[in-house]
């Protein structure tokens, strides 16, 4: 079964907390949280406070996808702050092997993010120091945007790249019920969804995260690691 971690930048920020747990009791399996800092990307989000503050709201894996450089020195924030996963990306700095080592040794799944225009050959050296892939399918830094087509090849060489290994491949960008499955068939295993997920108010999540899920599935996304 696929995992959908919807990305709380879609939700209703006036009322975050409450849109976290409504996300998580319509089927979320983790709830992705971008962290933008303006620099990186071109938006700005919010930090460790919020991450902080949402945590109680529920007890769904906190999926923290870090778009901010330099990353290393908010990473023990991050993970003080609630995060379970966090993902940092191959091109916000020189020493990725160290970011992500300082990941697991604060106890967190360390990931590694890709942008489109970046080769997958960019992680190689360090897929022994993750458990998570992000592949961008959409260039960072806006919500709403559409699914870049060409990023399936990118998600096709990372599975062929991670086969034998415990390492998921997540998707992020432009997921939507119709590009679940391409994503999934690719072989994406976790999906993160944020307008489609979001649309339509707490009345459809339920909804919506199902179509999403049942479209990945149908088209044979495998098994996640659940924490």
């Amino acid at each position: 079964m696929t995992l959908l971690a919807p990305s709380i930048l879609a939700a209703d920020f006036s009322r975050l907390g409450e849109e976290t747990r409504a996300i998580a009791q319509a089927g979320a399996d983790w709830i992705h949280l971008d962290v933008m800092d303006g620099h990186f990307v071109p938006n700005i989000s919010f930090g460790p406070a919020v991450v902080k503050a949402l945590r109680p709201w529920t007890d769904k894996v906190f999926d923290v996808h870090l778009m901010i450089a330099p990353a290393d020195p908010y990473l023990a924030a991050f993970a003080e702050a609630g995060a379970d996963a966090i993902t940092v990306h191959v091109e916000a700095g020189p020493h990725i092997h160290r970011s992500l080592q300082t990941i697991r040794g604060l106890g967190k799944r360390a990931g590694v993010a890709l942008n489109p225009g970046t080769p997958a050959s960019m992680i190689e050296p360090v897929l022994d120091m993750v458990d998570l892939v992000l592949v961008m399918t959409v260039n960072p830094g806006f919500g709403g945007q559409s699914f870049i087509g060409s990023a399936l090849e990118t998600i096709a060489r990372v599975k062929a790249m991670t086969a034998g290994r415990d390492i998921d491949i997540s998707v992020d960008g432009g997921i939507t019920a119709e590009t679940a499955g391409p994503a999934a068939q690719a072989g994406a295993n976790i999906l993160v969804a944020g307008s489609a997920a979001f649309k339509g108010g707490p009345d459809h999540y339920e909804k919506n995260v199902a179509a999403i899920r049942a479209a990945a599935d149908a088209a044979g996304g495998r098994d996640g690691v659940r924490c």
